[in-house]
């Protein structure tokens, strides 16, 4: 079975919890492990939370997600460029691309450890400008296997 969400959500801060609520429970009626559930959720959160700060155009952002059983892809699209300099992360290259967070935070920051989060939580990690419009991509996936 495939489980396909899309969903358009307003640039605030209440949409990251819906969103990750939402997957989850997609997630779980596909009787995915708690562990793996949790790690999707804080990546999600992080690249919502990333959109909600840091675009600096557009009220509203995207989600994607694509559950198989085996794997799941999740896009968090936002609607413009950021306000800041970003990169993006493919296995461990870095390269510079609009409105990301650095990859080489301090550990101890308060802040931009989202991408190293993501990362970290996930096995593929993507951010690429969007190709015909303002704004970024940042593309996960992560196993379902336990």
């Amino acid at each position: 079975m495939e489980v396909v969400l899309e969903m358009t959500l307003p640039r605030n801060a209440e949409s990251a919890p819906l969103v990750r609520h939402t997957l989850d429970a997609s997630l779980r009626g596909l009787g995915v492990a708690s562990e793996i559930r949790a790690d999707i959720a804080l990546a999600l959160g992080e690249a919502c939370a990333n959109v909600i700060q840091h675009a600096a155009n557009g009220m509203e952002y995207e989600v994607r997600a694509r559950m198989d059983g085996v794997r799941c892809v999740v896009e968090v699209i936002d609607g413009g460029t950021a306000d800041g300099v970003g990169v993006a992360v493919a296995g461990d290259e870095a390269e510079v691309a609009g409105g990301w967070e650095s990859a080489l935070t301090a550990p101890l920051a308060e802040h931009g450890r989202g991408l190293q989060l993501i990362r970290a939580f996930t096995e593929e990690l993507h951010i690429a400008d969007r190709v015909h419009r303002e704004g970024a991509i940042v593309h996960f996936e992560k196993s379902l296997a336990s």
